[in-house]
């Protein structure tokens, strides 16, 4: 959920600047879509350790985790200065690093009744098409409901951060939340990277450049990402844990 710190960013450029750049989003597909491709692989790899050697996975995860945080503000500041050849291939490494810190979400939806392949499909469907219509909402915002929209996200995101940082602190010594307060939460963080995927569509042509594709990538990514992460939560969560 890196990506609130991008909204907060972006909300300070986009609020005296218009459209600078209205091809960045089409520009930035591909390298969207190939960060998704690597994730799925990474994802893949880390359900191979979770079944081959799961006594290794938890400590490899939360190496993962440290490095992706640090990747993430080291390859954001590298792409916003327009270094690409730099750039890529710090993008492509946190992508698989994304994708191995999310298999053991995967993972526990597989083994969950009720969820398995055919709910990672469901999310994965779902963000498919909140991207057809944040575009169409996202691109027809004025400027007041943008603006408004981009701030209401963005401080939302920042709270819902704060509450998934305390959900994981207290797993660490054994407090689970209560599947009706992983509803709650997992439906509000769905509704908030829904907005967020909005946002997107009227944030970034205000923010970047046609040729600043790579932080706009980046954002997007961020924003889908997590939007399928907490659309998994909610129907692990709705469906109940083994």
């Amino acid at each position: 959920m890196s990506n609130s710190s991008n909204f907060r960013e972006a909300f300070r450029e986009a609020r005296t600047h218009g459209i600078v750049g209205p091809n960045v989003i089409a520009n930035a597909l591909p390298y969207v879509g190939a960060g998704l491709v690597l994730t799925a692989f990474g994802t893949y790899g880390g359900l191979g350790v979770i079944r081959s050697n799961p006594g290794l996975f938890f400590p490899t995860f939360i190496g993962a985790v440290i490095l992706e945080l640090i990747l993430f503000f080291v390859a954001q500041n590298v792409a916003s200065k327009g270094n690409k050849a730099l750039a890529l291939p710090l993008l492509g490494i946190y992508s698989l690093l994304s994708g191995y810190t999310l298999s053991g979400l995967v993972f526990v939806a597989l083994r969950t009744q009720g969820v398995g392949i055919q709910g990672i499909a469901i999310a994965a469907l779902s963000c498919g098409i909140t991207f057809i219509a944040a575009r169409k909402i996202g691109s027809n915002l004025s400027e007041a409901d943008g603006m408004a929209l981009t701030k209401t996200v963005s401080l939302g995101i920042v709270a819902l951060l704060v509450v998934c940082l305390l959900q994981f602190v207290f797993a660490l010594f054994g407090v689970y939340t209560p599947s009706w307060l992983e509803i709650g939460i997992s439906g509000i963080g769905v509704f908030l990277f829904a907005g967020a995927s909005v946002v997107d569509f009227y944030i970034l042509p205000r923010t970047y450049r046609n040729d600043e594709y790579l932080p706009a990538a980046l954002s997007m990514y961020l924003t889908y990402i997590n939007l399928f992460v907490f659309i998994l939560r909610l129907l692990i969560a709705i469906n109940g844990r083994d």
